[in-house]
């Protein structure tokens, strides 16, 4: 017999407990003793062994006492053993909560059967306790990512794999496609649930205070690492983070110690690592705009969070339930859904993705406040406002992609004049170009 479960055996007779042991793991166990039942709670914590035999006469605590002593405070199975037993005491040790009980002297072959039958019977009672935990998980994170389209599920699945794991992940999708929701279920079902999630929209921060809000310095002590020890940090818009602050990420990433800017005190922040990016981060590596070895350290698993169009069949069901939530905020009764309103849902191409149906939802119920409106009313609204900008970052966006539009076009795709012109660095100049998605051909042939 060869196994891996672990004994822990409690006789007060020297001689018997090492003939025990030495039977024990010539069976294949592995096995701990002790003289008497003083220290067994200890035990139980440091060993975690599977199975108990343990004598019932003993000085001190008796095994029939130590089987009451341990009710309630560990399900590790209990096989007693006395060269006094009758049939009387056995029934009423295993109506107390023994495993089974056994007489001296024992068949060893009966002996081993019986504390590996118990066990296999713990180790699969405690896989099953922690298949229900998991189960239960799966239900909060049904709730979180709705849908039963094949794609989420998957996705569903394989954040539930990479619950138990502290390894990097990075999430791929489109825009509003919801990276976020699943970075938070990553650290929400994790080990370090109980620690700050720290989310950083690396575009929203200006390039000349990047590192500074995230290593700290004198006058910002609490850098974003330091709020982030104990929890997960969200790198959200990868290719926005400037090439400088890209290689000291990386050196924190492998060693987790970083020293403030304007600071020698080297600091320590234990965190797990989520990043972002849409389909434009291959583009940033060709360009340059972002190191290769700060982007494979940071993919050592890559999720992809699937566009809406993709998953369409679940177009109906987040789309009611956007209107509940919404119903519940403003106080209102959520509309009916129509079959007008399905045909306009499922026949749109939601460029915005998840978000876009949640705005759309929102404007629905405003709508049914005053007793008109429609999906497709909403979404003409939505059609509407496309050309207004929803963020200061959106519009500053823009900005910036005519600004260098037009300087690529007055300086004939000339990078240096182009740089100098806008009064930034060349190498800022690619990186923004990356950002924005802007094309030089398509530029200077004016396509754009």
């Amino acid at each position: 017999m060869v196994n891996d479960y672990r004994v822990l055996v409690i006789d007060d007779d020297r001689g018997l407990r090492d003939s025990l042991c030495d039977l024990l793991e010539s069976g294949g166990f592995d096995v701990e003793a002790l003289p008497r039942a003083s220290g067994v709670l200890e035990k139980l914590a440091s060993y975690g062994p599977d199975v108990i035999l343990c004598d019932v006469r003993m000085p001190g605590v008796t095994g029939i006492e130590l089987l009451e002593m341990l009710q309630g405070k560990t399900s590790v199975p209990m096989v007693l053993m006395s060269a006094h037993g009758d049939i009387s005491m056995a029934v009423s040790a295993m109506q107390d909560g023994a495993y089974s009980f056994v007489e001296k002297p024992f068949d060893p072959r009966h002996l081993l059967k019986l504390l590996e039958d118990a066990a296999t019977l713990y180790r699969l009672s405690r896989d099953s306790e922690r298949l229900k935990a998991r189960l239960a998980d799966l239900t909060g994170l049904d709730r979180v990512l709705l849908g039963a389209t094949k794609n989420i599920v998957s996705l569903r699945e394989e954040i539930l794999d990479l619950s138990e794991s502290d390894a990097n992940v990075m999430l791929r999708g489109e825009t509003g496609s919801g990276k976020e929701l699943v970075a938070r279920a990553l650290h929400d079902l994790g080990a370090r649930a109980g620690g700050p999630f720290v989310p950083i929209n690396c575009a929203a921060i200006p390039l000349m205070t990047f590192e500074e809000t995230l290593f700290g310095s004198p006058d910002m002590p609490d850098g974003l690492l330091a709020q982030a020890d104990g929890g997960t940090l969200f790198l959200d818009e990868l290719g926005a983070i400037p090439t400088e602050a890209q290689a000291a990420l990386l050196r924190v990433i492998e060693t987790r110690h970083y020293t403030p800017v304007g600071s020698t005190q080297v600091r320590q922040s234990g965190f797990r690592v989520v990043s972002a990016g849409n389909e434009k981060l291959e583009d940033a590596l060709k360009a340059g705009a972002l190191r290769e070895d700060f982007f494979f350290r940071l993919n050592t698993v890559v999720l992809t969070i699937p566009a809406l169009r993709e998953r369409r069949d679940d177009i109906p069901l987040l789309y009611a339930n956007f209107l509940d939530q919404f119903a519940v905020i403003y106080e209102i009764t959520s509309p009916g859904i129509t079959s007008d309103d399905l045909a306009t849902l499922l026949a749109h191409p939601w460029p915005g993705n998840v978000r876009e149906l949640r705005s759309v939802a929102e404007r629905r119920i405003l709508a049914a406040r005053r007793g008109v409106g429609s999906v497709a009313s909403a979404l003409q609204l939505d059609s509407r406002d496309d050309d207004v900008p929803d963020t200061l970052r959106e519009a500053v966006a823009g900005f910036e992609r005519q600004l260098i539009a037009r300087a690529l076009t007055t300086h004939q795709g000339r990078m240096d004049a182009v740089a100098e012109a806008l009064g930034i660095g060349r190498r800022t100049l690619n990186e923004k170009i990356v950002k924005l998605g802007l094309n030089k051909d398509e530029v200077l042939q004016g396509e754009v």
